[in-house]
């Protein structure tokens, strides 16, 4: 009896681009490879775990007569010289794995110049596995023992999957071991040496959260881009005598079995997704087999001998490892047969050809065309990353060329937000490489900017969590433990081949009807048994009702039981919940009362706040004036200072200059009063005074106990400060000896606020005429301010006087009654008292006091 089917809920359709608000931006990574030679020039140099610097090499500095700067780029995260491929891993490739189980697409691609370390990265090594294999392994360890059989899956030509019962399944198999040359590879062959240390992970590594309800089955394809045309690495072409043949030159020849593969064209499912149509896909049970489909492909894939890489990838590879997702029906059984139920992930690994410079490749012939059309389809993912970032950051609606390369419009549908886009740029350090290795970067930039919409989630089912676990404790099929109906055909003896090649074979046909009738006899067989084994069954299930009526008389009566303590239980539930609600009523009480003393203590929190702030104010304004008034004190307390010491200056160069006139008339009348007395001769006029002035006599010196007074000069206090030296265009160039130099000044004619603010001491020069025709000149000084407004203030402080005046134009005292002696005592009383006469000036710096000035009063003669 054939079980009905289960009917499960409708599965949600989730719109294209419903989350489109929530972007993740591309994540590019970076990985140096180690130099060849260890004396080779590096020009890449690992900062930090995200930051990485190009330095240019001596060469291309000398070439180009210039110096060139250091330029740092920044990763997701950089990978350095001593990286493994463990590390990549997990941080690159693992979460897209995982996000593969959980029915999500994920996209990685390798990007770098020619030996740059890409399919390394990718491939691995012997003994070192790249990502690829690591990634096979994680999603066997996770779905090892939730795979579907072999065919229950099946791949058709429109980008989806069908779904196959149990026994058409194995009439499948049954029909591919029968093949001579079946296509599939089988788990029980021997892993192929040559690969089998680059799948040999030591690390275990498994996905979290595998839905244990479903079942699963993994199918690969492998493709390269050659020349922007697409090409199947697994299919296997027929070998046709008819067709003219080719070898690797492209030339025509009929010696060999090599034919060349018809390119494959892109298609557009009725999700809009695009896919290669008519592509072969491999369904593998195992990381041994996916890996021996990639190195059958492998073997298929174009490279050549360059100058830069031995074996140089002359396409762009594409391995594709589709992930399908079945959930199992109500009854945990079998796989549910609805096709809107299957969700199919993708995980595409791409290794892109690298980018090369023919002048460096020395590429000729076919190695030139194949060099163009790779910078070209690479040229074209940039154009598209390019457009992208401009509609993503200024809001553009332009075209994104995708169209223009093959390789663009295949993977168009992971920058539409179809899933994960994960980019891995190789650089090689060596300086050689540095003006291709500074492209590359400039792409990744450009890459890291490109934001690419979140993928939904998958719809939930809606059946019962938990089936598989359930139907194995009834005792249903666990794991690998074959069917009843697979061991029924099992045991049927094989069909011979029926394949009538002559006309006169009588063979065939006498073996085919025994074995038919060595099926029918064991068919009939096991009818009966199977009538014998069904009454049987029947009394055992009669003998089974029976107990269960028992068993149910029983339950009834305990139900009887149950039934009494439950309305007992009834009674005093509701009672409970009576005093409940009036504990409720009491608790809403009190809630409201605590409610209104937390609004008073707010209230009063506040105005508690308020007042702190305004005695903080009022603390800070107290402060405020305290300093200002401190500022003042001080600025007064040192002005008077000032005031006082130029007032005791003043007094004491007064006092001196008193007693220095004093002295010299003491000398003068001494020296009248030792001389003998003689007839006064006539006093000589004025004009023979200055004939004569190299003749006069000097006056003596002054007694030893009252010494000369010596004028001591100061040091300015601002030697060491800045001036603005401020002269008006108006002042006249006088002819002094003494001539005002400040040093370290800024000489200005107009006094400005960027002057003032670059010194702390200001002098202005002001001229005016004196009362006796002379020019008098002041010099202003003062000390230069900030202003709380941010400009520049001067107060003065000090006034010098340089004054520039003719001894012989002061008048002189001369006396008609008394002629002058004849020994010139006169003259020397004459000179003396011209000498007091003169002004003392005092130098710019003096101790004693700024712009003073001292005449002597002229002597006047006792009449």
């Amino acid at each position: 009896m054939k079980p009905a089917r289960t009917k499960t809920p409708r599965k949600l359709l989730v719109k294209k681009g419903s989350q489109t608000s929530l972007k993740d931006p591309v994540g590019v990574y970076c990985r140096v490879r180690p130099l060849s030679l260890p004396d080779q020039e590096c020009c890449i140099e690992v900062i930090n775990n995200t930051t990485v610097q190009l330095h240019t090499p001596e060469g291309y500095r000398l070439n180009r007569n210039g110096d060139y700067k250091e330029t740092q780029y920044s990763f997701k995260q950089v990978f350095g010289i001593h990286t493994t491929q463990k590390e990549l891993f997990d941080v690159v490739a693992n979460p897209l794995v995982d996000d593969l189980i959980h029915g999500k697409n994920g996209l990685l691609f390798t990007y770098g110049v020619t030996g740059s370390g890409k399919t390394h990265t990718m491939t691995g090594s012997p003994g070192e596995g790249g990502l690829l294999p690591r990634c096979l392994d994680m999603i066997f360890n996770s779905i090892g023992s939730f795979q579907a059989k072999r065919y229950v899956f099946k791949s058709n030509d429109r980008n989806s999957m069908d779904i196959q019962c149990e026994v058409d399944a194995l009439l499948e198999r049954q029909k591919r071991e029968a093949m001579p040359n079946p296509k599939t590879p089988s788990s029980k062959r021997q892993v192929d040496p040559e690969f089998a240390d680059m799948i040999n992970v030591q690390e275990f590594c498994k996905a979290e959260e595998v839905d244990e309800d479903s079942v699963y089955g993994v199918f690969v394809s492998y493709i390269e881009i050659y020349n922007n045309y697409i090409y199947d690495l697994l299919e296997e072409v027929p070998f046709d005598p008819i067709k003219p043949k080719w070898n690797s030159c492209s030339t025509p020849m009929r010696n060999t079995e090599f034919v060349p593969p018809q390119s494959k064209l892109l298609r557009e499912d009725k999700n809009h997704n695009m896919y290669v149509a008519g592509c072969t896909e491999v369904e593998v049970k195992s990381t041994e087999e996916a890996f021996e489909v990639f190195w059958r492909g492998q073997k298929k894939r174009r490279i050549a001998n360059t100058h830069l890489n031995r074996e140089s990838s002359r396409s762009h590879s594409v391995f594709n490892i589709k992930l399908v997702q079945a959930p199992l029906d109500a009854d945990g059984d079998n796989v549910l047969q609805e096709k809107e139920q299957i969700t199919i992930s993708q995980l595409s690994l791409v290794d892109l050809a690298g980018s090369e410079r023919t002048n460096r490749t020395k590429a000729e012939g076919n190695r030139l065309r194949e060099a163009g059309n790779i910078n070209q389809s690479l040229m074209t993912l940039r154009t598209c990353m390019e457009v992208l970032r401009e509609n993503q950051m200024y809001g553009t609606n332009k075209m994104v060329p995708y169209r223009d390369s093959k390789l663009t419009h295949l993977f168009k549908n992971y920058f539409d937000g179809e899933g994960k886009v994960r980019m891995i740029v190789c650089v090689n350090p060596k300086a050689e490489d540095y003006e291709e290795s500074l492209q590359v970067m400039r792409f990744a930039e450009v890459t890291q900017e490109v934001e690419v919409a979140r993928p939904v989630d998958k719809a939930i089912c809606g059946l019962t969590p938990g089936r598989r676990y359930r139907n194995q404790a009834r005792g249903g099929p666990v794991g690998d433990e074959p069917l009843v109906t697979e061991v029924v055909l099992q045991s049927f003896p094989p069909l011979p081949s029926c394949e009538l090649l002559d006309i006169n074979d009588e063979q065939t046909l006498p073996r085919l009807i025994e074995a038919l009738e060595k099926r029918h006899h064991l068919r009939q067989m096991m009818i009966d048994e199977f009538h014998k084994q069904s009454i049987t069954f029947k009394a055992l299930l009669q003998e089974f009702d029976s107990a269960v009526l028992n068993k149910e008389n029983y339950i009834q009566g305990k139900l009887n039981e149950k039934e009494k303590v439950i309305s007992g239980q009834k009674l005093e539930i509701e009672r409970l919940e009576k005093k409940n609600k009036t504990l409720e009523y009491k608790i809403e009480i009190l809630e409201k009362t605590t409610t209104i003393y937390e609004e008073d203590k707010r209230t009063l929190q506040q105005e508690l706040e308020t007042q702190n702030q305004k005695l903080q104010r009022q603390f800070s304004d107290k402060r405020r004036l305290e300093a200002r008034l401190q500022g003042m004190v001080t600025e007064t307390t040192m002005k008077w200072e000032k005031e006082c010491e130029r007032r005791v200056a003043a007094k004491q160069l007064e006092m001196q200059n008193k007693l220095w006139v004093k002295d010299e008339k003491l000398k003068q009348l001494k020296a009248i009063v030792t001389e003998p007395k003689a007839e006064k001769p006539e006093r000589p006029s004025r004009e023979r005074d200055r004939e004569k002035g190299t003749q006069r006599a000097v006056s003596p010196s002054p007694v030893p106990n009252a010494p000369p007074v010596r004028l001591r000069h100061r040091r300015s206090r601002s030697a060491g400060d800045r001036w603005v030296d401020h002269k008006p265009a108006s002042n006249v160039q006088t002819e002094t000896v003494m001539q005002p130099h400040v040093p370290h000044a800024i000489t200005v004619s107009v006094a400005n606020e960027k002057a003032l603010a670059k010194c702390e001491k200001y002098m202005l020069t002001h001229q005016e005429l004196a009362s006796d025709g002379e020019i008098e000149t002041k010099l202003i000084k003062g000390d230069v301010y900030k202003t709380r407004g941010g400009g520049q203030s001067v107060q003065f402080t000090d006034i010098e006087t340089l004054k520039q005046e003719s001894p012989t134009g002061r008048k002189r005292r001369s006396s008609t009654a008394a002629p002058a002696p004849p020994d010139g005592t006169e003259s020397e009383w004459t000179d003396v008292e011209t000498r007091c006469s003169v002004a003392v000036e005092m130098r710019a710096g003096s101790q004693l006091g700024p712009g003073y000035q001292h005449h002597a009063q002229p002597k006047r003669k006792k009449p």
